[in-house]
């Protein structure tokens, strides 16, 4: 078990949340389920807790009800090798009511916001060279989903 797993608060759709993040994320399982029993405060039957894994990292999705929406305070990024990489996370995360938001960010079906960041992204905009840095950080200020060769060409202009 590890020492700090992030618990995700949901409104329902439990049982949707987990059968997306576990078919997105191919290295992933459902690891535990709790389900509200007669005494609540959720359905009987209901999804009450669910541990999962994505990637070694386990998380916890609560089926808490409307009272905390989720919000841009807190996201994942997802760490992604190629444009092949960026445009698989990106398009799985915003179908189905997913949502493009900017900069390579997104909000997904149920409101949670994500980083889909090619590996180059923070090596450019962390370059010792301040113009070219900036030139890579003008280009992705003009992004939804971050477009590699955009990037490369603005960054070696």
């Amino acid at each position: 078990m590890q020492k700090i797993t992030p618990c995700l608060w949901f409104n329902g759709k439990v049982d949707q949340a987990l059968d997306i993040y576990t078919s997105v994320f191919k290295d992933s399982k459902v690891k535990q389920i709790a389900r509200y029993g007669e005494t609540g405060p959720g359905e009987p039957g209901s999804v009450m807790t669910a541990v999962f894994e994505i990637e070694g990292q386990e998380f916890m999705i609560l089926n808490g009800g409307p009272q905390f929406p989720f919000t841009e305070a807190v996201s994942f990024t997802v760490h992604c090798k190629d444009q092949e990489e960026v445009d698989y996370y990106w398009d799985s995360l915003t179908a189905n009511g997913g949502e493009e938001v900017e900069c390579g960010w997104l909000k997904d079906p149920f409101g949670l916001r994500w980083q889909i960041v090619p590996d180059i992204l923070p090596r450019m905009l962390a370059d010792k060279d301040p113009v070219k840095s900036q030139k890579a950080m003008q280009a992705m200020l003009q992004m939804k989903k971050i477009d590699i060769a955009k990037l490369e060409e603005a960054y070696n202009s």
